[in-house]
């Protein structure tokens, strides 16, 4: 499982360098993909497996599932790591994020997700967290 919360910088080129934590969990080659929220979606090609049989079961004949899978794959790639520990993300991945240079990483349980520092900053307040809480013990969350 992936947690914690990591700031990193993109380079010119588009490469980042995925925390050391990240990477043993990871592996050499790991998928990318446009994530809610406006953020991006890592998954270790293990778990892409099982999203893949996840999505294969949904049948395809509403139009939100279409666009939902969609949505998913056409922003997917299977990236590698270098030999320095960064990854390439394609320019369409961080435009659609808004990826400009300074990004924090995030494990979110089976997946990392990558945010625009700004867009983190303003998006990850935690006011409504008693709200929140409540609506997690309707779907059968106690802590």
């Amino acid at each position: 499982m992936f947690m914690g919360e990591y700031s990193h910088n993109i380079d010119a080129k588009g490469r980042l360098i995925m925390p050391a934590k990240f990477r043993e969990q990871l592996g050499r080659e790991f998928v990318v993909t446009k994530g809610l929220d406006d953020c991006l979606f890592v998954y270790s090609r293990e778990e892409w497996k099982d999203i893949e049989e996840k999505l294969l079961a949904i049948p395809q004949t509403t139009r939100d599932a279409r666009k939902f899978v969609r949505f998913f794959y056409a922003g997917a790639n299977v990236v590698e790591l270098d030999k320095q520990g960064r990854v390439l993300l394609g320019n369409e991945l961080r435009e659609y994020a808004g990826l400009k240079k300074d990004v924090v990483l995030v494990g979110v349980l089976n997946r990392i997700e990558i945010w625009d520092r700004s867009r983190w900053e303003n998006g990850s307040t935690y006011d409504d967290m008693d709200e929140i809480a409540e609506h997690m013990a309707e779907l059968g969350l106690s802590l």
